[in-house]
């Protein structure tokens, strides 16, 4: 990868996470360089470590995804070197951004991880936040991590559902 190449990767995703209110998962970076065509799987992989490395974004890593946010290091070299990004790369990060926003929001504030308990059992953490305030937070015992594993998965298509039958028996 020329030098070149991998500095324009760099602030293209300081960009995207400076875009954003919220942060960005790995999968979301990952897709937009890959299906856009600017590189590959393993260079998106080795950008972000070198982001991570220089303290120029933050990393939130649970069971189910691994998700980045702009530091102040970061939003400080993005000021910088930003107008090395021509104005048509950020038109396209922007255009990218805007219509994935509802999902890539919901992405951000639907959380759910599982660990293991002193007694041996897991507890799975599920949260959805609102205005980044908990808008309902919900910890379970399951015996298993199997079981873990598969409500953290559910969590994320079903926390709307769950939600409303919570709010609708409570009232």
């Amino acid at each position: 990868m020329a030098v070149e190449a991998a500095i324009l990767y760099k602030l293209m995703t300081l960009y995207m996470l400076n875009k954003v209110d919220f942060s960005l998962t790995n999968a979301t970076i990952m897709d937009f360089f890959t299906n856009n065509g600017y590189t590959d799987y393993p260079t998106v992989l080795t950008i972000i470590s070198n982001l991570q490395e220089d303290e120029l974004i933050n990393v939130s890593v649970t069971s189910s995804n691994t998700s980045y946010s702009i530091t102040p290091k970061g939003k400080e070299m993005l000021d910088f070197f930003g107008s090395k990004i021509s104005d048509d790369i950020k038109n396209e990060i922007d255009s990218f951004l805007r219509d994935n926003r509802y999902e890539l929001k919901q992405t951000a504030n639907t959380t759910a991880d599982y660990y293991k308990t002193t007694n041996g059992d897991y507890a799975v953490h599920c949260i959805v936040k609102e205005n980044n305030a908990p808008l309902i937070e919900l910890t379970l015992a399951v015996p298993d991590e199997g079981l873990a594993e598969s409500m953290c998965n559910k969590w994320k298509t079903e926390c709307q559902n769950i939600y409303e039958y919570t709010f609708k028996n409570l009232m």
